[in-house]
């Protein structure tokens, strides 16, 4: 193969913008040289990549096929040049939005890393339910998301961070609370307090509870986590929050997890960007920071 990484970048700005003029100018080439190097990568491949719909390039099969492989390509030659320059060239702002979980228990230790080791860039974190943080990538307000749960928007690109799963918590003084093994109709008969929906959290308990319960007694819905644990703690409740939120109150006594056999709550917490974005250096150090925090941990004995 003969293709080269100015070809693929051509490639990727066309369908990007939908437009070889719009390329050409991000580019900085001329229209004509956008043309003819986007025509030579056509004639080496034996395929077009685009159709040509009015104004609009669209992209083919085939373009479809190349274009994340194209973008690999591009981001780790990117890459291969940041490391030779020097880590002090990375810098600048990225907007992050965090889902409650993500935002309190992981994002943190991220941004401390990345202000000890790359300075020049600043984190900001807007904190919102996960089906806020999808549309505000979706609507370009956040380079980056951390979401809990997946995504099936196809404009959504996603990579795992890390996994965790859900607890059906309640207080120490709560019935439930002695009891070995819970049931489903007992779960039927309990109050509840759980997240609003839209929520990653209230998501996937939904999801756990279909078919196995028909209705569920739920008395209230918060936004905040710390209000539901305090409803838990203190009240005649259940709720079914992410075992990283309960952790520490389980530990002290406050909560306890109960063991509701029938119920599979596993669930991760993933990176989410705008699939057809353009390289982002500081969206991929974010992202390069955050595997090797979770490698750290995985190796703690």
């Amino acid at each position: 193969m003969k293709y080269t990484l100015k070809q693929l970048m051509v490639f990727d700005a066309i369908a990007t913008l939908g437009s070889v003029s719009q390329a050409a100018d991000k580019l900085a080439l001329t229209q004509s040289a956008t043309s003819m190097s986007l025509s030579q990568l056509e004639k080496m491949l034996g395929q077009p990549l685009f159709e040509r719909i009015g104004k609009r390039m669209i992209l083919t099969h085939w373009g479809q096929w190349l274009r994340p492989k194209a973008r690999a390509l591009i981001s780790d030659a990117r890459q291969i040049e940041l490391g030779f320059a020097g880590q002090h060239l990375l810098s600048g702002e990225i907007r992050l939005g965090a889902s409650q979980t993500g935002a309190e228990h992981l994002v943190p230790e991220l941004i401390s890393r990345i202000d000890n080791d790359f300075p020049e860039i600043h984190v900001k974190v807007d904190v919102a339910n996960t089906e806020a943080v999808i549309e505000g990538v979706v609507k370009h307000r956040f380079q980056l998301g951390v979401i809990e749960g997946r995504c099936d928007d196809a404009r959504i690109a996603q990579h795992t961070w890390c996994n965790d799963h859900l607890a059906v918590v309640a207080g120490k003084h709560h019935p439930y609370a002695q009891l070995d093994r819970i049931s489903l109709t007992q779960l039927e008969q309990a109050k509840w307090v759980l997240r609003e929906r839209g929520a990653g959290t209230r998501a996937i308990f939904d999801s756990a509870l279909h078919g196995l319960i028909e209705n569920l007694n739920v008395r209230h819905e918060y936004e905040q986590v710390s209000v539901l644990r305090a409803l838990v703690a203190k009240g005649s409740y259940l709720s079914c929050l992410p075992y990283l939120e309960v952790e520490a109150a389980v530990a002290r006594g406050e909560l306890v997890c109960l063991n509701v056999p029938e119920l599979n709550m596993e669930r991760r917490l993933s990176f989410i960007w705008r699939a057809d974005s353009a390289p982002h250096p500081l969206r991929d150090c974010l992202m390069a920071e955050a595997r090797h925090i979770q490698k750290r941990r995985s190796l703690r004995p």
